[in-house]
């Protein structure tokens, strides 16, 4: 662990990032520029106490876990990520593993979208960060682990992820989500963990197994979609999907499709996070 490249490496990261950038308000009272400890702090989920020792190349090293979360904090991108990685003592990710942490551009995007919902998903339909509003609609879904994290495996083996939805839009989502498994499955050959989700999906579902056997292929782009919202009720959302050029993530903003949509949306904002039970689907 190379301690004070990364104290230098984290402090220049911090000053360089404008509260903006990472939806805080800049306000008048900033003596310095960039982000306050306490807000990094706030972002990563750990002490400011911790935060300063880092600074001060007086810490102890970083695991992978907080690496993520100081990456995602600031912004960094895939060069720096791996950079901070490095001078930590850790091997950045493998390739499966780096395209399961948010880029940062993408992370940005998420920040300037404000009150539009968005997430950050990877080709696996894994979610990889999401902005305050798709909390508020989806509930968090960042911190899921095993097959639990794909929207697929949650879709064909947990029946709640599917209350929120129309019963007749079932069919319709069904085969949506295996004929984009299908696309992927094709782009990533004999990838462990497009096979092995594959394999259990088979072994969970018979309707899995049904429409796999079809053969359909179908990318996901543009989609209106319906839910139910235990908060506000029925929603109808356009779905509009931005895929990087490795076709690896890809940012899906959902905006409303119809003017009482777009109102209860509203009073989902103001209503905010008080009192809402997590919950077990996403989009």
């Amino acid at each position: 662990m190379r301690r004070d490249d990364l104290a230098d490496f984290l402090r220049r990261r911090r000053e360089a990032l404008r509260p903006a950038e990472v939806g805080l308000p800049d306000g008048s009272r900033r003596r310095t520029p960039g982000l306050r400890r306490e807000e990094v702090a706030m972002l990563t989920g750990v002490s400011v106490d911790y935060v300063v020792r880092l600074e001060q190349g007086r810490g102890s090293r970083p695991s992978l876990q907080l690496l993520t979360a100081l990456a995602r904090a600031l912004r960094l991108s895939d060069d720096e990520r791996a950079h901070l990685f490095h001078l930590a003592g850790h091997q950045p990710p493998p390739a499966d593993g780096t395209a399961r942490l948010a880029r940062a551009g993408l992370i940005r995007m998420l920040d300037l979208l404000g009150d539009t919902p968005a997430l950050v998903l990877s080709d696996l339909g894994e979610a990889l960060a999401q902005n305050r509003m798709a909390l508020l609609l989806y509930g968090d879904h960042t911190d899921l682990s095993g097959p639990r994290r794909y929207l697929v495996h949650r879709w064909f083996t947990e029946p709640a992820t599917r209350a929120v939805h129309p019963s007749e839009k079932h069919e319709h989502q069904s085969r949506q989500f295996v004929a984009d498994l299908r696309a992927v499955a094709g782009r990533r050959g004999d990838d462990p963990a497009v096979t092995d989700l594959v394999a259990r999906l088979s072994e969970a579902s018979g309707e899995f197994r049904r429409l796999w056997a079809e053969h359909e292929v179908a990318v996901r782009r543009a989609d209106r979609k319906e839910m139910l919202h235990p908060r506000v009720g029925r929603l109808v959302l356009d779905c509009e999907t931005l895929v990087t050029l490795d076709q690896r993530q890809m940012l899906l903003v959902l905006t409303p499709a119809d003017t009482g949509t777009r109102e209860r949306l509203e009073l989902l904002r103001v209503l905010g996070i008080e009192s809402f039970p997590v919950s077990t689907t996403g989009d």
